[in-house]
């Protein structure tokens, strides 16, 4: 497997703004918010907003550094 293959296997998806809400501790409306105003690394797919697991704790990791 070369490893764009595997980083591609590797890739989870969270699906939904209460899923993600969750993972980054906050409301869903503080977290719809957000999403709205393009704060958070997501994208939106057929009418649901959806990130990278990955993206969001980067994110998260960058402002505490």
């Amino acid at each position: 497997m070369t490893v764009t293959a595997e980083r591609k296997a590797n890739i989870e998806l969270v699906w939904g703004c209460s899923e993600i809400a969750r993972i980054i501790g906050r409301s869903a409306r503080a977290t719809f918010h957000m999403l709205e105003k393009g704060e958070l690394p997501a994208k939106k797919v057929g009418g649901r907003w959806v990130a990278e697991h990955s993206k969001l704790v980067a994110f998260f990791m960058e402002d505490a550094a």
